[in-house]
C-alpha cells in the first residue's frame, strides 16, 4: 500500500495474516529512512467503526452529527456516511465535501457562527435548510439569502464558562432568546430546535443538566410564539472516554425523560468530532536537530553546560504547531510521544526534554516537557490519539512543505464486523480500494532494525 489519494479512490490496506498497525507503522518508517524521512499519519478505521459502536451502545436515543471540522479527510467522512451520521458543517468547501459522499441535505447542518452571504446562498441552492444562528445580524442576512431555512437557536450556557473566565462566548444569552425568537416570527424565518453551545471536553455531566433545562425555557418560548420545535442539539464536548460517555448519558436521559419526553417527538442529536477520529490515527515525526541546554535556562542562556550537569535536550521536529499539531495553538494539550524502535537498554537514563517544530518560532513548541532518553538526528516519535485537528492545510510559516500522507488501514476482523452493520464495499464505500496487506519476510526483517 503506497497511500491514499481522495479522487476518485483511494487505497485502505486490509491487514490480514496476523499484520498489525504497528507492522504498519514500522514498514512505512522503513520506507521514510531510506528516503525524505517525512512525517505521516497512519489511520486505523476500525477505530472509527467502533468508536460508532460505543456510541450506539451507551447513547442509542441520540443521534450523533460529526462536527467536520475535527477532522475533514475524506475517508473519515465515507465510514461515518455508511455508519449513518449525520454532519456538522462550518464553511462552504465542509458543506461540498460532505455533499460529495452523497449525503442527504436533510443530514446536513450549516454550523458557522459568522456565515459568508455567498455560503448562505449556497446553502440555499443546495437544500440545506439546517442553519444554526445566535444573533439578529445572521438572522436578517438568513433571512434575505435563504427565506426556507430551519434554524436552531443557538443558547449559551452560563455552566459552560464557569471553569474558563477568559473564554469567548457563543452563542445567545437565556435572556435574549426571546427577542430573537420574536425577530425570527417577524421575519417569516421557521425556528425548529435549540443548539447547546458545549464544545471543548466537558467532563461535567451538570453542564449538560444546565444545557437541557435552558433548551426547555427557549422551547417554551418558541412553542409559544408559535414555533414547532423539534431539534435538541445538546452540543458536543465528548472526550471518548467510555466512563464520561455513561455518566453523560445518565444525566442527559434523565433530563431528556423530564423535559423532552418521547410524546413531545423531540429529536435529541449530539455533535461527537474528536470522539471518533483522535485515537483512530497516529502521527510519526522525525527528530531534525536537537539541542543540549543548560537546567536553568532563563538565567544561565549562554553558559556551557559543565561536565557534572545533566543536561535538558530540546528536539526539533519537522511537524510543529504550524502544521499536525495546530490544536496546540488553542491551548490542547499534546501528550508525550513514544520513541520508535530505539536501541537503548530498559534501564537507559532518561532525560528533561522538550518537543519543537521546525519553524524556530518561540510559539511552535509542541510538548514543554517530558523525559525520553536521549534522542538523536533521524529518530523517531509516534504520537498517538493524532486524529483531532491535525490534518488541516498547514499555517502559512515560510514552510511550504505539504501536510504529511495519511495511510489507511483496516483490520479483517473490523471489515467483516463492518460489514455486519451494513456498511460494504460496493454499496456504501464506493470510494475505497481495498488493498490486502501482508508484511513479506524482508520487509519485516527491515522493519525491526530500522537505520538511524
Amino acid at each position: 500500500m503506497k497511500g491514499m489519494t481522495d479522487e476518485p479512490q483511494y487505497s485502505v490496506g486490509l491487514l490480514e495474516g496476523g499484520t498489525a498497525l504497528c507492522d504498519v507503522i514500522d514498514s512505512h518508517i522503513y520506507e521514510q529512512t531510506l528516503a525524505d524521512k517525512n512525517a505521516f499519519f497512519v489511520a486505523d478505521l476500525g477505530i472509527i467503526m467502533r468508536q460508532h459502536v460505543r456510541w450506539r451502545t451507551h447513547m442509542p436515543q441520540i443521534r450523533p452529527y460529526y462536527a467536520v471540522r475535527c477532522n475533514s479527510s475524506a475517508a473519515v467522512i465515507e465510514v461515518l456516511a455508511a455508519l449513518g451520521t449525520g454532519f456538522i458543517c462550518a464553511n462552504k468547501s465542509e458543506l461540498e465535501l460532505v455533499q460529495s459522499h452523497g449525503i442527504s441535505s436533510e443530514d446536513i447542518i450549516y454550523s458557522g457562527v459568522c456565515k459568508q452571504i455567498s455560503q448562505i446562498k449556497y446553502a440555499a441552492k443546495n437544500g440545506i435548510d439546517l442553519l444554526v444562528c445566535d444573533n439578529e445580524t445572521e438572522l436578517r442576512k438568513i433571512s434575505r439569502c435563504h427565506p426556507n431555512a430551519k434554524l436552531l437557536i443557538q443558547v449559551s450556557t452560563e455552566a459552560s464558562n464557569l471553569d474558563d473566565e477568559m473564554s469567548m462566548t457563543f452563542g445567545c444569552s437565556l435572556k435574549d432568546c426571546k427577542h430573537l425568537l420574536q425577530s425570527a416570527k417577524e421575519l417569516g424565518v421557521q425556528v425548529v430546535g435549540v443548539r447547546s453551545h458545549i464544545t471543548s471536553f466537558c467532563e461535567d455531566d451538570q453542564v449538560y443538566v444546565h444545557a437541557i433545562s435552558d433548551a426547555r425555557c427557549v422551547f417554551d418560548m418558541g412553542e409559544e410564539i408559535g414555533f414547532d420545535m423539534k431539534i435538541l442539539n445538546i452540543g458536543g464536548g465528548f472526550s471518548g472516554s467510555e466512563t464520561q460517555l455513561e455518566l453523560i448519558n445518565s444525566a442527559v436521559m434523565s433530563m431528556v425523560d423530564l423535559y423532552f419526553p418521547p410524546s413531545t417527538g423531540v429529536s435529541i442529536i449530539a455533535e461527537p468530532g474528536s470522539f471518533f477520529v483522535s485515537s483512530a490515527f497516529t502521527l510519526a515525526v522525525n527528530v531534525i536537530s536537537k539541542e543540549a541546554v543548560a537546567r536553568d535556562r532563563q538565567d544561565n542562556e549562554h553558559d556551557e553546560l559543565s561536565l557534572n550537569e545533566e543536561p535538558e535536550f530540546q528536539y526539533y521536529m519537522n511537524e510543529g504547531v504550524y502544521g499536525s499539531f495546530a490544536s496546540k495553538l488553542s491551548e490542547t494539550l499534546i501528550t508525550a510521544p513514544s520513541v520508535h524502535k530505539q536501541n537503548t537498554a530498559l534501564d537507559a537514563p532518561v532525560f528533561s526534554s522538550s518537543l519543537w517544530g521546525p519553524s524556530g518560532d518561540d510559539l511552535d513548541q509542541v510538548v514543554e516537557h517530558c523525559l525520553l532518553p536521549e534522542l538523536h538526528i533521524g529518530d523517531w516519535l509516534m504520537f498517538t490519539h493524532a486524529g483531532a485537528y491535525s490534518l488541516g492545510q498547514p499555517l502559512c510559516t515560510g514552510n511550504d512543505s505539504p501536510p504529511p500522507p495519511v495511510y489507511y488501514v483496516i483490520s479483517s476482523r473490523d471489515w467483516f464486523e463492518m460489514q455486519d452493520t451494513g456498511v460494504t464495499h460496493e454499496a456504501t464505500l464506493k470510494n475505497f480500494s481495498l488493498v490486502p496487506y501482508f508484511l513479506n519476510s524482508c520487509q519485516t526483517e527491515a522493519a525491526l532494525s530500522v537505520p538511524a
